[in-house]
């Protein structure tokens, strides 16, 4: 299977009702300020530079950003504190994300999440996080990361829980990194961050600073 195949198939999945519920009246009555937007209302695949050694994971697609635009952290607050970041480091080839179609391309990074429709409240469930794991599964197995970045405590929990990790001395924390030394895969290094929400962003829990050195030491580790 390769990463097209794999996207194809994310994008036709309908196996959570409550999800595939959500997604689909929340592109149809839409927000005032993108009514006249064609919401995407579909699972939101990864993307980014297929031959990547770091690979991003999120939580889930926002209402009224990817699951509008159709790619992670696209058209949302926290794609515009993410992608300012990558570009500052290198990995992206621009700062703004907009739209499928807006021109920006991932230098050796490719960025995906935990779940892939957008969930009420932005909460998924874990019964709904379970379904979803086997698209992160066969990312993981396709693009065999050197390094791995979560975003925010339930990606972390996503990793640990498919590299069987059962240390009680991995604790999420900013910064905090771990090596992974999976049977099935190639060593990596997992690193932590705050997620760049605006709950985080705005009340200086998760800083610029904070979040450059991040990639920093993503970026080192490639070296």
């Amino acid at each position: 299977m390769t990463l097209t195949q794999l996207n194809n198939q994310i994008i036709q999945c309908r196996k959570c009702p409550r999800l595939v519920e959500w997604r689909e009246e929340v592109a149809q009555v839409k927000r005032k300020a993108y009514k006249d937007h064609e919401y995407w209302g579909k699972p939101v695949p990864g993307f980014g530079d297929p031959q990547a050694r770091v690979l991003v994971v999120g939580l889930a697609p926002g209402a009224h950003g990817s699951n509008r635009t159709g790619r992670q952290f696209t058209g949302d607050a926290s794609g515009n504190f993410l992608f300012p970041a990558l570009f500052r480091a290198g990995f992206a080839s621009q700062p703004e994300a907009t739209s499928r179609a807006d021109g920006l391309i991932l230098k050796d990074m490719y960025i995906t999440a935990s779940g892939r429709c957008a969930p009420p409240d932005n909460k998924p469930t874990p019964e709904e996080l379970n379904t979803c794991q086997p698209f992160l599964e066969r990312e993981l197995a396709l693009i065999q990361p050197k390094v791995i970045v979560c975003l925010g405590k339930i990606a972390f929990d996503r990793i640990l829980k498919i590299f069987a990790v059962k240390n009680s001395a991995w604790k999420f924390a900013h910064g905090a990194t771990y090596n992974l030394q999976p049977s099935n895969l190639k060593p990596a290094t997992l690193i932590c961050s705050y997620h760049p929400s605006q709950q985080n962003t705005l009340t200086g829990k998760l800083t610029v600073a904070m979040f450059d050195d991040i990639w920093n030491k993503a970026k080192s580790l490639l070296d």
